[in-house]
């Protein structure tokens, strides 16, 4: 079980460094006006959204053995889990909603401001630490 729970965080914390840095490169497609630049910066993001799907999966799976086949967060007592749950399913929409607004740079379709990329980047931070808390603490 210590194999599969230490690959789960390494593949999620792989996985939340693609969260965190996409993001940052729609603020720079947002600010950008330069079209080398544009296509430079929109090569990086179809690099990154691709092999951040990559680690989420294993991550995923890890996540569903330990809970499926170890039993972690089974019984009472164990409401975190369906807590943290809720936060992966969100994290996995965030994900999903990277993917859309990575098309809509494609298309030159974008209509929101760099500052709201800065606020959309904060997202993972929120999940990551709500996760970790509830992993950790255990308060319900």
């Amino acid at each position: 079980m210590l194999w599969v729970k230490s690959l789960h965080i390494v593949f999620v914390a792989s996985w939340f460094a693609g969260l965190f840095y996409l993001p940052r490169i729609f603020v720079n497609l947002a600010e950008v006006s330069d079209t080398a630049a544009t296509e430079r910066l929109l090569l990086m993001a179809r690099r990154l959204y691709r092999f951040m799907t990559i680690l989420a999966i294993p991550a995923l799976l890890l996540g569903l053995w330990l809970w499926l086949g170890y039993g972690i967060g089974k019984g009472p007592g164990n409401g975190w889990l369906h807590a943290k749950l809720a936060i992966v399913v969100l994290l996995v929409g965030y994900h999903h909603a990277c993917g859309s607004l990575l098309k809509k740079f494609e298309r030159g379709a974008n209509q929101r401001s760099h500052k709201w990329y800065r606020w959309f980047n904060e997202v993972p931070v929120l999940g990551l630490l709500a996760a970790v808390l509830l992993v950790v603490i255990k308060p319900f």
